[in-house]
């Protein structure tokens, strides 16, 4: 089958749209499918549609919808499409989801945000992760604690960083964050936060191997997000054995 993942995501980001994308592709290239992962659609031929995120992605919905209104179209919700956008757009977020012929989402409570009459489209499918290969070596002199997101308002990104200020002085305790920034405002908020706070680390957008081997030498992950679809780093780190604060 050829079939198109539509993503608001840019390819040079390492978001978690981006990476969903690229990891269901790869899934659907094993199943033996041909798969391109795009930001817009273009019109190009394609038997099934799977779009991230009800409304960044509501243009390419309609398009293909209007085009190809017998193939399947498959709309995966984001948490922001669950606690906010199905609120502050219900128009633009409703119609992605009135056209879909079925919908994704990756965690049990996501059924009770979406209108009875849509609730029979949805399926929830539990992301899983690989056990890391080899658990890297844990300080003994510092307590790391891993915060894995991109810096936005909707990740709370320094709230681990506020909490570890209220720790006594004798505490080992460091918070690692690694995620990119969404402006230049949010990366000086988090070089501020470094200077203030001696707990706290921000290592910017890091790759994949980086993002495991903090998991793998962490003590537990803290996951800050207000709006939270299903964030893949939660089952990463079950995987890894890592303790998450959510």
């Amino acid at each position: 089958m050829n079939i198109v993942i539509i993503t608001p995501a840019r390819p040079s980001s390492r978001s978690g749209n981006w990476t969903t994308a690229l990891r269901w592709a790869k899934i659907f290239g094993r199943l033996g499918h041909s798969t391109r992962v795009a930001t817009e659609y273009d019109g190009t031929p394609a038997e099934l549609m799977v779009a991230l995120h009800a409304w960044r992605s509501a243009g390419a919905v309609r398009r293909f919808r209007e085009l190809h209104p017998d193939r399947p179209l498959i709309v995966a919700l984001s948490g922001t499409d669950l606690y906010q956008y199905i609120d502050r757009d219900p128009r633009r977020t409703l119609r992605s989801l009135e056209s879909a012929d079925r919908l994704v989402a990756l965690q049990d409570l996501a059924r009770r945000r979406l209108p009875t009459g849509l609730r029979g489209k949805l399926r929830i499918i539990h992301q899983s992760a690989p056990p890391l290969p080899r658990r890297a070596a844990r300080s003994s002199r510092v307590f790391e604690v891993a915060v894995i997101a991109h810096l936005r308002k909707v990740k709370d990104p320094l709230r681990a960083a506020k909490a570890a200020r209220l720790l006594p002085a004798a505490s080992r305790l460091r918070i690692v964050h690694v995620g990119g920034a969404d402006s230049p405002q949010w990366a000086a908020r988090a070089k501020a936060e470094m200077e203030r706070n001696p707990r706290y680390v921000w290592r910017g957008e890091v790759t994949g191997g980086e993002v495991r081997r903090l998991l793998g030498r962490a003590r537990a992950l803290v996951l800050s997000s207000r709006s939270e679809g299903g964030a893949n780093v939660v089952s990463e780190a079950v995987a890894a054995g890592v303790p998450v604060l959510a």
